[in-house]
């Protein structure tokens, strides 16, 4: 093997470690008010896809987190709550930015366009579809006659 080149292992200890920083961020970001949580996940699972199938299940299958993180890699769906928690916290921090910056008109300008940018491509994903109901499903279906 030449020095310098990276290996298959190399790269998938590498996207292990960087799946791992991005749990911690999104831990971090649950239990810190202005700091986002979900993205952290997205990129956790886009490592762990790349790393270890076995955390990407995890992450996956979670009770609280498992539903937004399949809705948003199967479809590229954001729920209503959470585009309206996004878009909230979004204005609540361009509030907070102009409040406490004081910045000039140019700066409020480009910060204000930024954040309105990242608001349209939030509000402008689809709603998740509902989920097909599997076979394993406990719940009585709807009977069907026999005509």
């Amino acid at each position: 093997m030449k020095p310098g080149r990276v290996t298959a292992y190399t790269l998938r200890a590498g996207y292990f470690v960087l799946g791992l920083l991005m749990l911690v961020l999104a831990f971090i970001g649950a239990l810190l008010p202005l700091m986002p949580t979900t993205i952290f996940l997205i990129l956790a699972v886009w490592c762990f896809t790349r790393s270890s199938p076995r955390l990407e299940a995890w992450v996956l299958n979670h009770r609280t987190f498992g539903p937004t993180l399949r809705a948003w890699r199967d479809q590229g769906a954001i729920s209503m709550r959470a585009k309206a928690m996004a878009l909230a916290g979004m204005a609540g921090g361009y509030a907070a930015f102009y409040l406490a910056a004081r910045p000039g008109i140019p700066l409020a300008l480009f910060v204000g366009l930024v954040i309105g940018g990242c608001a349209y491509y939030v509000g402008s994903r689809p709603l998740p579809s509902a989920p097909a109901p599997s076979d394993a499903d406990p719940r009585p279906g709807p009977e069907k006659s026999a005509d």
